[in-house]
């Protein structure tokens, strides 16, 4: 894939902390619905920065982590999997954001080469 990578997990991390802070400055007063909706979101936000750090960060973490134990074992298979393979889970977040004025246009073409990736191979 040769998309800018860094630039859509720069994206994603902005729109997160908007939607949370946006969240946080919600007022539901006693309105339990609107204080449900809030803490979602706020779950929502950190949810999906968790996600984008497996995708992301975990090749990095693996160096850190003792090869011996169950830990690092499962670490050390996750960063053997390709970033390309990684992504789709990135590249579907984005898609919340497609409206966003930020958005890069190209970003939208990566769904139809994922679908096609994912698309058995005949011989």
């Amino acid at each position: 894939m040769g998309h800018d990578f860094e630039a859509m997990m720069v994206f994603l991390k902005a729109r997160l902390r908007e939607d949370e802070r946006a969240a946080r400055a919600l007022k539901p007063g006693k309105n339990e619905d609107l204080i449900r909706l809030r803490d979602r979101v706020i779950a929502d936000a950190e949810t999906k920065r968790r996600l984008l750090q497996w995708v992301h960060e975990v090749p990095w973490v693996v160096e850190d982590r003792p090869r011996s134990t169950l830990e690092g074992l499962l670490m050390n298979a996750i960063a053997g999997i390709p970033l390309r393979r990684r992504s789709p889970v990135a590249l579907t977040l984005l898609a919340a954001y497609v409206d966003h004025p930020d958005f890069h246009p190209e970003w939208k073409l990566i769904e139809d080469e994922l679908e096609d990736e994912s698309r058995p191979r005949t011989v």
